[in-house]
C-alpha cells in the first residue's frame, strides 16, 4: 500500500468531497478517484459511502482513517526530525577535552553552542591528551579539545585560545610571598607535573622550559591529571605551571602567581576527523571562530 494514496485517503476523508480533496492536493479529480478506487481495491472493502449526493466515510473508511492519521503524522514527524538531525539541529555530539580546558574559553564555547543548538545532546568528557587522540581514531568520539593539540594528518584543526603559563603554589609557600618571581630560583622547589603517562606530555612541555631556564627540579611529584596536580599543590606537596585560565576559578590553599623567564605559554585546539562531515561537526566549528573572532 502506498502512503501516498493514504493521504490522498485522509484528504478525501476531510474534505468529503473529490473535487475539494483535488484541489487542495493540488491534482486533477480523476486521478484522485482511480487513486482512492485502486486503494480500495488492494483493501478488499469500500471506504467511501457514494450513493449519496454527499459521500461518506463507511465503517471500514473510519477504521481505515484513524489507523492512516497515526501513520501519516509519524511518518511527517520522521521526516522531519531526520532533517532537523541531518541539518545538525538535532542529534547527539560527543566532545572531549583535557581537563584544564575546564577553565577559561571552553565553558563559554559550550553555552554558545547550545544557545544555537539547543536540540544536540552534547556528550562531555575528559580525556588526556593520548585518550583524545585514540577516541578520535576510534571514532568513539566526535571532538577532541587539545593541550595545545594533537599531530595527525587525518584530523583538521581549529585553535580556540593561547594563553600565558602561570605558577600554582600553595597559600603558605614562602615563594608566593617574591616579588618578582624567577623561574630559574624555583631549583630547590618540588614541582607537581602532570599526567603521569603516556609521555612525553605536557609534563615534559614544562620540564623543557625549566632546562630552558638552566635548571632542572630538585624533585618530581607527578599526577595523573590537572585536578589530581591542584590538589596536591593545594595541600603543599608543591608547586605547578599551569595554563593562566586556571587562576579564573579560586583554589582552596592555592595561589596564583606570574614568573619570570622563559614563557612559550599553551593554547587549546578542537580536533575533529577529516572525514567527519557530520552537521553536528561543522556547526560546532562554525560556532568556534565566529567565537574566535568575537574574543
Amino acid at each position: 500500500m502506498e502512503l501516498r494514496r493514504l493521504t490522498y485517503f485522509l484528504a478525501v476523508a476531510e474534505e468529503l468531497h473529490f473535487g475539494r480533496a483535488a484541489s487542495r492536493l493540488e491534482i486533477a479529480q480523476p486521478p484522485l478517484s482511480r487513486q482512492i478506487a485502486a486503494l480500495e481495491a488492494d483493501i478488499g472493502t469500500l471506504l467511501f459511502d457514494r450513493s449519496r449526493s454527499q459521500i461518506r466515510l463507511t465503517q471500514a473508511g473510519t477504521v481505515l482513517e484513524r489507523h492512516a492519521r497515526v501513520l501519516v503524522d509519524r511518518l511527517e514527524a520522521a521526516y522531519k526530525e531526520t532533517r532537523l538531525v541531518g541539518d545538525g539541529g538535532a542529534g547527539r555530539l560527543r566532545v572531549a577535552f583535557v581537563g584544564s580546558a575546564s577553565h577559561g574559553v571552553l565553558p563559554n564555547l559550550i553555552k554558545s553552542y547550545r544557545s544555537h543548538f539547543p536540540k544536540v545532546e552534547l556528550a562531555l568528557s575528559a580525556m588526556n591528551n593520548a585518550e583524545l587522540h585514540s577516541a578520535l581514531v576510534q571514532r568513539e568520539i566526535d571532538l577532541a579539545v587539545a593541550r595545545p593539540s594533537l599531530k595527525d594528518d587525518e584530523l583538521r584543526a581549529e585553535v580556540l585560545v593561547h594563553e600565558e603559563l602561570i605558577l600554582a603554589l600553595p597559600d603558605n609557600s614562602d615563594v608566593a610571598s617574591r616579588d618578582p618571581i624567577a623561574l630559574k630560583d624555583l631549583s630547590d622547589q618540588t614541582f607537581v607535573l602532570y599526567p603521569r603517562r603516556p609521555r612525553p606530555s605536557y609534563a615534559d612541555s614544562v620540564l623543557d622550559i625549566c632546562r630552558k631556564e638552566g635548571f632542572e627540579p630538585a624533585a618530581l611529584e607527578l599526577a595523573q591529571d590537572f585536578q589530581t596536580a591542584i590538589s596536591l599543590v593545594s595541600v603543599g606537596v608543591g608547586i605547578s605551571v599551569v595554563p593562566e585560565s586556571v587562576s579564573q576559578t579560586s583554589r582552596p590553599g592555592v595561589v596564583f602567581r606570574r614568573y619570570e623567564g622563559f614563557n612559550p605559554g599553551t593554547g587549546l585546539t578542537i580536533h575533529a576527523r577529516r572525514d567527519n562531515q557530520s552537521a553536528q561537526v561543522s556547526q560546532f566549528m562554525d560556532v568556534t571562530r565566529k567565537f574566535v573572532r568575537k574574543r
